[in-house]
């Protein structure tokens, strides 16, 4: 009986010891857990202060509007500085619908039954869900095309009045003044380093359209590099439609003689066809490929390298206040540096993009033979 009372005794003292001690242990733990969760939500909130990536895509990729910069009010509201562009918005359910860009509040609100998500505008409900059984034709003028219609508005403008005062008589009975004296040693450059080596005979007659591709890229380009404007050339959409022109033009050229050498190549063995006919008849289709994704990966790269640059000031900003400013100099140093680069860059990548089209123009009209002179 007493040993039975002692064993009761125990288990009651090691239960109270057990519950005293183990409560602070599950406070501490808890305690822990707490302030790890506390830990990752400061993590999280530093990742949202800047987004190196968002901001990288945000200027490659096509937008509905002109965004310059944005700032915090005294109270922490986010105002975004941009303009807006029209939206202009087609469904069988809804017909036809057009307002201006801002009525989405930067992707916060909807507006008219529409909403932008990741920079694509779905049909919504009246609560807010996206409406799956609406197809949404977007036909807005989206900053791309803005900025390339601007582009070829001033080109146009630019080569029209030039033509105008040659036809005036400057630049043909006295020295070129003002943009003819700048564009005329251009466009004796194309002519002479461009066209005529590569089309001899026939250089006047694809001369227009090489100088119009020239120009159209070579604008683009310059254009892309002005803050807050769009990255044209960059996107494969534009390199694409040059590439297929191109590619139009190649193909008119070609002739008897250059479909011969691809699908009955001369002096090859008749083995050795089998092979050599399939490449050859890729080779009219990777030639315009080539054309499109030169032009869209240099831009692409250019701009991306000095979006990183200037990003490495704002991230290890975030990391220390001082590591930040440190950085500054370094990156715009470098920054400066592949901006000047990239201004060389547009002038080469027009060029070399031309430079192909003629290669790739008299090689299709190859095998012809002609003792007409090439008037200059």
């Amino acid at each position: 009986m007493a040993l039975r009372s002692l064993k009761l005794l125990l288990v009651a003292i090691l239960s109270v010891f057990a519950i005293t001690f183990s409560a602070p242990l599950l406070a501490q733990d808890t305690a822990q857990n707490e302030a790890h969760k506390a830990g990752e939500q400061e993590t999280d909130k530093k990742k949202e202060g800047f987004n190196a990536a968002e901001v990288i895509f945000g200027h490659i990729l096509d937008n509905h509007e002109f965004h310059f910069t944005e700032y915090h009010d005294s109270e922490g509201k986010i105002h975004h500085v941009s303009l807006p562009l029209p939206i202009i918005l087609y469904s069988k359910e809804r017909g036809l619908t057009a307002f201006m860009s801002s009525n989405f509040e930067h992707g916060e609100a909807a507006y008219k039954g529409y909403k932008i998500e990741e920079e694509k505008i779905v049909a919504v409900k009246e609560d807010g869900t996206v409406e799956e059984s609406v197809k949404v034709y977007d036909l807005s003028l989206t900053r791309n095309v803005v900025q390339m219609m601007i582009a070829l508005t001033l080109l146009t403008w630019v080569l029209l009045s030039i033509a105008a005062a040659y036809k005036k008589g400057v630049g043909v009975t006295s020295a070129p003044r003002g943009k003819q004296n700048l564009l005329e040693t251009i466009i004796i450059f194309v002519r002479d380093e461009i066209a005529v080596p590569n089309l001899t005979h026939k250089s006047q007659k694809y001369l227009p359209y090489l100088l119009t591709t020239f120009f159209f890229i070579l604008i683009n380009n310059i254009f892309g590099l002005i803050p807050g404007t769009a990255n044209v050339t960059g996107n494969i959409a534009f390199t694409v439609v040059l590439g297929l022109i191109s590619f139009v033009v190649i193909l008119s050229s070609t002739n008897k003689h250059f479909w011969g050498h691809i699908f009955n190549p001369p002096n090859v063995p008749t083995g050795v066809k089998f092979i050599l006919v399939p490449v050859e008849f890729l080779g009219v289709f990777i030639k315009p490929f080539a054309l499109i994704i030169r032009l869209f990966a240099n831009m692409v790269a250019g701009h991306i390298i000095i979006i990183c640059l200037i990003s490495l000031i704002f991230i290890f900003g975030e990391m220390n206040v001082f590591v930040g400013w440190g950085t500054s100099p370094v990156a715009v140093g470098f920054t400066v540096f592949i901006y000047f680069i990239e201004i060389l860059v547009a002038f080469i990548q027009a060029y070399i993009f031309t430079n192909l089209t003629a290669v790739f123009i008299g090689s299709a009209f190859e095998g012809e033979h002609h003792d007409e002179q090439i008037h200059i």
